[in-house]
């Protein structure tokens, strides 16, 4: 699978079809249907991005159709791959920032930057350069970075009070906002309710890459800056999964392999995930708080995952996709998309601005974990070939996942399996 991704990517590039006209459609009326694939099946996004497209067909009469397509997250790089090798490619695609790469310098998707800039008040300049700066080549934005989105701890406060434990915001306060602290409170958490302590959500054992959020307090990282060495196995990283392996195995603080509890359901103490599933917190039955994520050696740090949306250049229509890019992340539906997708855009990044449109979080709760986050978050680790690294160090990681695992050996295993793609 892992191969088949990447030749997909490779063959998307062929024909190098990445000048786009920056001139209006000239399509005829009723003639245009257009596909954008995505990983989120969340009603009240579907609905919004829906609302947002209907607008839009209003002062657009060639638009038919804008369809929404989701899959499955876990397999949706190689879904999405998969329909461009074989000739059906999406229109338009949210792309994760571990594929960045790949997408961008393939020639998979076509340049934005004239088609945005042209699109009345768009207000290119209020994009932040850090925010596109892994999704621009040659001083060109190849996809439009909708969601910058840090990484944060949710607390379940009334399963810690039912397990005689103080609350969140009482644990910070304490001094006891770190992964130690935590990891015994959720061992606590287990022994006393049979719930979990702390779920790192979308990791399932096999999505590794979410495990920066908690590797990052050490330091750690999974290859040199330059990607062309890898740090699996340095110090800093035996350090981080020796907390992870005993969190697991001795302290039953995290769920163990082959368990799916949901914390969103009241399943556990704690929980990382992004800041956009507070939407799932709508009709939560439990007293509940976000904050950033808990400390280690490094002290304060924040984890940002990334999403891009960008027009295929393989795609049937476009000019015509990268028009309606540039109406869904224009100002005003970039606002309207903030209360689920923390922007690139410098002027909605206030509290009131967020505050105003996302009704689960408070001011306070936005500016220390959503706009801090992101003002210091350090972006996942991406790299070229990374569906077939991502499954080199799935596999190497699986012994790991064992009572009697010898972390050291595993993670230089690791690097083995991963050391010819990183330098070539």
């Amino acid at each position: 699978m892992a191969l088949l991704a990447a030749t997909a990517l490779t063959l998307a590039g062929c024909g190098g079809a990445t000048e786009a006209s920056s001139t209006h459609t000239s399509a005829a009326p009723g003639s245009v249907t257009l596909r954008m694939t995505t990983w989120t099946s969340d009603a009240t996004q579907l609905a919004l991005f829906k609302s947002v497209a209907d607008s839009y067909k209003k002062s657009h009469p060639e638009i038919k159709e804008i369809t929404f397509d989701s899959l499955p997250v876990a397999d949706y790089t190689s879904t999405l791959t998969t329909q461009i090798a074989g000739g059906n490619a999406p229109d338009m695609a949210w792309v994760l920032e571990k594929d960045a790469p790949d997408f961008v310098k393939s020639g998979a998707l076509a340049p934005l930057t004239d088609t945005l800039k042209a699109a009345p008040d768009y207000n290119y300049a209020d994009l932040n350069s850090e925010t596109t700066k892994l999704w621009t080549q040659d001083n060109q934005l190849y996809a439009y970075p909708f969601s910058t989105s840090p990484l944060v701890m949710f607390a379940n406060d009334s399963l810690l009070k039912q397990a005689g434990l103080p609350t969140s915001a009482e644990l910070q306060s304490q001094g006891k906002w770190n992964w130690q602290d935590l990891a015994a409170l959720g061992s606590m958490v287990k022994a006393k309710t049979d719930k979990d302590g702390i779920i790192i959500r979308d990791f399932n054992y096999s999505d590794w890459s979410n495990l920066a959020s908690v590797w990052n307090a050490w330091g750690a990282a999974p290859w040199s800056s330059d990607g062309k060495s890898c740090t699996f196995n340095s110090p800093e990283m035996n350090t981080a999964f020796t907390y992870i392996h005993d969190g697991i195995f001795k302290q039953h603080a995290f769920p163990g392999p082959g368990t799916s509890p949901d914390f969103f359901a009241g399943d556990s103490a704690f929980t990382v995930t992004q800041i956009s599933r507070a939407s799932l917190l709508k009709d939560a039955k439990f007293g509940w708080n976000v904050l950033p994520l808990p400390t280690a050696t490094k002290g304060s740090y924040s984890v940002v995952g990334q999403a891009g949306v960008g027009a295929l250049a393989k795609g049937s229509h476009v000019q015509e996709s990268e028009d309606f890019i540039a109406y869904l992340t224009n100002p005003s539906n970039a606002k309207q998309l903030a209360q689920f997708f923390p922007p690139p855009r410098t002027s909605l990044l206030t509290a009131d601005t967020l505050a105003a449109t996302n009704k689960l979080l408070s001011k306070e709760q936005i500016q220390n974990a959503v706009i801090k986050g992101i003002a210091e978050g350090q972006t996942k680790a991406s790299h070229t070939n990374s569906a077939e690294i991502s499954q080199k160090v799935k596999a190497a990681l699986d012994p790991m996942w064992q009572p009697t695992a010898d972390v050291s050996s595993v993670l230089n295993n690791v690097c083995s399996a991963i050391k010819p793609l990183l330098a070539g």
